[in-house]
């Protein structure tokens, strides 16, 4: 995978397609085993990467529900690459998803033995999804100590907004979606800018990605490619 971060996700990217125990949540309910799959590719269409998804534990905390999600994350010969873990708090007006979720596990693993400080704004999905409702900013920084030397991230995800609805057909089925575009700005030395859009259904949650670069190029999709309840 060569991207730096696993956009929502990589981000609502890449995040979750679960249905529920309960109706905290329109997009993002939990049920303890649910899985789901989602397939990135690159160019020409090609397999760039598989996530799977499963929530591992789901518990009430404070009036909120709290799912832990479990990612796998594997090459295109299906070769496991990395793992990780990360919450989604479920409020009875939508869900947060924690912002260490914007962390790729691959930078994880490399830093493994540093000091490294995490930092961000969880990325905010409301129940009530109207089209031209305008959706919180998200971000996430992250500081390195390498032996003395500093090394500094950040991924922020602005102007965030609900464009559309449309219907998409994956290999996991056909789906009523709601359309979010986003911007998307990373540091690490150089600032590099791009953009999202992300398809969203109702009881399902993240169906489609498109990422674009600065010119408007699609660099790479993702597909929801199997889900279990």
């Amino acid at each position: 995978m060569t991207k730096p971060f696993i956009l929502l996700f990589a981000l609502l990217s890449n995040i979750a397609t679960f249905n529920a125990q309960n109706d905290c949540s329109v997009f993002y309910p939990f049920t303890e085993g649910s899985t789901a799959q989602i397939t990135t590719y690159g160019k020409k269409e090609k397999v760039a990467s598989i996530v799977d998804y499963q929530v591992t534990h789901v518990a009430a905390d404070s009036g909120n529900t709290i799912a832990t999600i479990k990612s796998l994350i594997s090459d295109k010969n299906n070769e496991l690459i990395s793992e990780s873990s990360y919450d989604i708090t479920c409020t009875n007006e939508g869900i947060e998803i924690d912002f260490k979720s914007l962390f790729n596990p691959q930078l994880v693993e490399q830093f493994n033995g540093m000091e490294t400080e995490i930092s961000g704004t969880n990325v905010v999905l409301p129940n009530d999804l109207t089209v031209g409702q305008q959706l919180p900013d998200a971000d996430l920084q992250v500081k390195v100590n390498m032996g003395g030397i500093n090394m500094n991230m950040d991924f922020i995800m602005s102007d965030r907004k609900v464009v559309g609805e449309e219907s998409v057909t994956t290999p996991a089925g056909t789906f009523e979606c709601f359309v979010i575009t986003y911007s998307t700005s990373f540091k690490m030395g150089m600032n590099r800018k791009g953009a999202a859009k992300q398809w969203i259904s109702k009881g399902v949650g993240l169906v489609k990605q498109e990422d674009y670069n600065k010119k408007g190029k699609v660099t790479s999709s993702s597909l929801l490619t199997s889900f279990s309840k």
